[in-house]
């Protein structure tokens, strides 16, 4: 009997497919092209974000920088398979008696919709914030993980 093997990483693959998409328009909207430094533009403020699966737990982790963010003004949004982040980053010191010599933080709002991977138990997301890190984890749903599908071949014809 001939078996269809599924790579035991096709989810990491994914998710690493997805981040390096991630990073490529993070890049374009932030106006960072490869060895420059970054432009204040309105799209730069987007959070970096890391995204893993551990699958001996079972566990979807996204964890987001937000440094400097008040944990209070973090929202979270659900939408099907869409979460969308949100925070607001508040000037500390805004006076018009600086003279700024140069000024990569920005301030505002802070936004980012990330697409969950099917097989989520979304209903037992928890959410986290500390040292300006937001952790996001939930629960892989059992039906979710992979499994190996065994492909059962038709009788042999006899030869005449």
């Amino acid at each position: 009997m001939t078996q269809l093997a599924i790579p035991e990483n096709w989810f990491e693959d994914l998710v690493e497919l997805r981040r390096g998409f991630d990073q490529l328009f993070n890049r374009l909207l932030t106006g960072w092209p490869a060895g420059t430094e970054p432009e204040r533009s309105p799209f730069a403020l987007v959070p970096p974000a890391e995204v893993w699966v551990d699958k001996e737990a079972k566990k979807y982790h996204l964890r987001l920088a937000l440094p400097g963010v008040d944990p209070s003004t973090v929202k979270l949004k659900l939408l099907g398979n869409l979460l969308t982040i949100s925070a607001e980053r508040k000037a500390s010191r805004e006076s018009k008696d600086v003279d700024y010599l140069y000024r990569e933080l920005s301030y505002g709002t802070l936004s980012r919709t990330l697409t969950l991977p099917e097989g989520l138990d979304t209903e037992r997301i928890n959410a986290e914030y500390n040292d300006g890190l937001l952790e996001i984890t939930a629960p892989v749903a059992a039906a979710a993980a992979p499994r190996q599908v065994e492909i059962k071949g038709l009788p042999k014809a006899k030869a005449a």
